[in-house]
């Protein structure tokens, strides 16, 4: 007999809660305009990154041009240049060669990074096909 009263009373209970407060949804155009905002950081995010993962390539990549062409002048131009080479040019040599060496294997990974991105870009906007943001170069 007390567990029926008891039940009766939550049922009282959480229906008079239940007619207090109904269920309500936002409108429409609210849910759209969040879906709109996530998407919109997840894009600026990846765009952010591909555009600094390319600022960082185009220095890198001056930079190492630079670097070839001052090893290159340090090379010398003698057919026998290696055989009578100063120890002071061997080791700037050896200090190009280490500089052009590490500059041209980050190249590498930056550009895997960027064609990640990019592949990361593509897929989201081919997922949200009505996204339009005017600060993303499509």
């Amino acid at each position: 007999m007390f567990q029926l009263f008891l039940r009766a009373r939550a049922h009282n209970l959480l229906g008079s809660r239940r007619e207090d407060k109904g269920f309500k949804a936002r409108a429409v155009e609210r849910d759209a305009e969040t879906d709109r905002a996530r998407i919109g950081a997840v894009l600026a995010a990846i765009e952010t990154a591909l555009q600094e993962a390319e600022r960082e390539q185009a220095g890198l990549n001056r930079r190492v041009d630079d670097a070839l062409a001052r090893a290159s002048v340090t090379f010398g131009n003698g057919t026998d240049e290696y055989l009578e080479r100063e120890p002071l040019d061997n080791y700037h040599q050896d200090l190009f060669a280490a500089d052009i060496s590490n500059g041209q294997r980050r190249l590498k990974e930056l550009a895997s990074t960027i064609a990640h991105l990019k592949f990361v870009k593509t897929a989201m906007l081919t997922r949200f096909p009505d996204f339009k943001s005017p600060q993303l170069n499509s």
